[in-house]
């Protein structure tokens, strides 16, 4: 493992076209390449409203379609690592077409290493006015996902599935040193929970954890909170973006990783003798 990685995440403000979406993030990756970074993470739905009606709409197969072969040319191009946010996926099987929230990851060759489908899909009605059943148009994804790289080793979950700590420790359990979350919390459980959430799987798993969401867009339907952040194995916040768009530059030292499993040995620790985690 390389003692020093640095990353980047790219918050944009998503509006209701993907052409000028994907425009506006190739600028971003662009900028961050400039600045030395290796990997790069994106939101989200970087490409599509955050709306059952556009999902859609938006949907690409995979492999193929506009944003995969995007950010294939974006990786291979720069030589980067790229968790693609998430996207719209098309699934067509015997006649039968799903739809699933899908995270792309792509390896500086431009080839796809893994893709991350949702698990835990987001079907919630709050009392403050959000009322949102991801489950309308999107299908449940079955497989927990952890990626080796030359880099790290990269477990990738999507949104929702933060709230689930289970899987975080199974991703932990499957050799993850940072977990990825490209999510669109909003402007009710962001200020409430998201920065709780990334600060309590990083400390509980001993991993750094990296939350991407989209930038605030208040003309679109879903207000996205914004406020992406990078959090190390310690729970401190080693960087956050705000509500508007933004391009955030970390270098993390990876050896405070090890340090810190070393001197609080919890994941040894653990008495699965008494309480097993059946794998999804």
């Amino acid at each position: 493992m390389n003692k020093k990685l640095k990353l980047a995440v790219c918050q944009n403000k998503v509006i209701a076209d993907k052409d000028k979406n994907l425009l506006k993030m190739k600028k971003m990756i662009a900028k961050a390449v400039k600045q030395g970074v290796e990997l790069i993470i994106l939101p989200e739905m970087f490409n599509c409203p955050y709306d059952n009606h556009y999902f859609p709409i938006y949907s690409e197969e995979i492999p193929g379609g506009k944003t995969y072969e995007f950010l294939s040319k974006q990786a291979k191009e720069h030589n980067i690592y790229l968790i693609g946010g998430s996207i719209p996926e098309t699934v067509v099987e015997d006649k039968d077409e799903k739809l699933y929230n899908t995270s792309l990851i792509f390896g500086p060759d431009g080839k796809l290493l893994d893709k991350h489908r949702k698990i835990h899909l987001f079907d919630v009605d709050l009392s403050d006015g959000v009322t949102f059943l991801e489950s309308n148009t999107l299908s449940y994804g079955e497989k927990v996902t952890v990626v080796e790289t030359e880099l790290i080793n990269i477990g990738v979950a999507i949104c929702y599935d933060l709230r689930f700590p289970e899987l975080m420790r199974l991703m932990v359990d499957k050799g993850a040193e940072m977990i990825i979350i490209p999510g669109a919390f909003n402007t009710v459980t962001g200020p409430a929970h998201w920065e709780t959430l990334l600060k309590a799987r990083a400390v509980d798993n001993q991993v750094f954890v990296v939350g991407a969401s989209p930038a605030r867009n208040l003309e679109a339907d879903y207000h996205a909170y914004g406020h992406s952040m990078i959090i190390d194995p310690w729970a401190e916040k080693l960087h956050e973006a705000g509500s508007k768009e933004d391009v955030i530059i970390q270098e993390i030292d990876l050896t405070k990783l090890e340090k810190i499993r070393e001197e609080l040995p919890l994941l040894k620790h653990r008495r699965s003798d008494l309480y097993k985690l059946e794998e999804i």
